[in-house]
């Protein structure tokens, strides 16, 4: 059994524009957005066992062990691969739940990959994704490892390289859930779907938005709230499903002192665009 053992970090994300362009048969709905790294994420420690156990050793609120998508992840790689090895696994929990960050898909991916180093599988970055596409619709992305247009559930990409801009992230007080924005009647559904990625060039934002951001910002009052404190320094935009937003700024400094001027009843973080993952940077190569 192999004796090393890991720490990587699970990278937050924004979307740059989310458009929704029609339900599925299956439920789910047709997406068209721009997935862009963050150098924030968390942070987590893996250890190989040779007794076939997926332990993880930090009990994170709210969910039970078995259903927290790190231990699902070790597992569906177990079973894929049949692999007889186990892992404990600890956590250092930076991004907040329920704010499309991508914490829990970031998490589950870093799992995915560093347990296929350390197991030895050697799985291509293809298989991975598919075992974790059953986990989360945005765990492929974090598998890829480079900013990309995404089309379909988030699952077909094609790398983009958007200005590394710094971000002003501001987190209300509350957790947005993605199956409930998803499945409310009033959620705008019927964007055109462009044939062609975009041009993201400095002021083509405002022919972008986020399908979610009317809805969301109506069931909220904390995310409109957050809107409304953004919308004082920057252009405020929502990623993901919320309830997070952001503004892109020149450099480090204007975010910095944006951040100086925002409700210290939310959570304020400065972070820079990254079109190469972290997770992929510390693993020394593209999977």
């Amino acid at each position: 059994m192999p004796d090393s053992s890991l720490e990587l970090p699970a990278p937050a994300k924004i979307n740059l524009f989310l458009h929704i362009c029609g339900r599925r048969p299956d439920g789910y709905h047709n997406l068209q957005t721009v997935f862009q790294f963050l150098d924030i994420g968390d942070t987590l420690r893996f250890y190989p066992t040779a007794n076939g156990a997926i332990r993880l050793a930090t009990p994170m609120t709210g969910i039970a062990h078995d259903d927290n998508l790190i231990v699902r992840a070790a597992r569906a790689l177990q079973q894929a691969s049949g692999c007889q090895l186990g892992a404990d696994i600890a956590i250092d929990k930076y991004l907040p739940s329920g704010a499309g960050l991508g914490g829990g898909s970031s998490d589950a991916a870093t799992t995915l990959l560093a347990l296929n180093r350390l197991w030895q599988l050697d799985l291509p970055g293809a298989t991975l994704a598919g075992i974790g596409r059953q986990l989360g619709a945005d765990v492929p992305i974090f598998i890829h490892g480079h900013s990309a247009w995404a089309e379909g559930i988030g699952e077909q990409l094609t790398d983009m390289s958007p200005a590394e801009a710094w971000y002003l992230l501001l987190v209300p007080p509350c957790h947005v859930s993605t199956g409930a924005i998803f499945s409310h009647p009033q959620l705008t559904r019927h964007s055109k779907m462009m044939k062609i990625p975009p041009s993201l060039e400095p002021g083509m934002a405002g022919h972008f938005r986020n399908d979610c951001e009317t809805l969301v910002r109506q069931l909220y009052p904390d995310v409109d709230q957050a809107f409304q404190a953004l919308s004082a320094v920057g252009k405020a935009r929502m990623t993901g499903t919320g309830a997070c937003v952001f503004a892109a700024f020149d450099n480090r400094q204007q975010a910095l002192e944006a951040s100086r001027q925002m409700p210290a009843t939310m959570q304020a973080l400065v972070s820079k665009g990254c079109n190469e993952s972290p997770l992929h940077r510390a693993l020394g190569s593209s999977v």
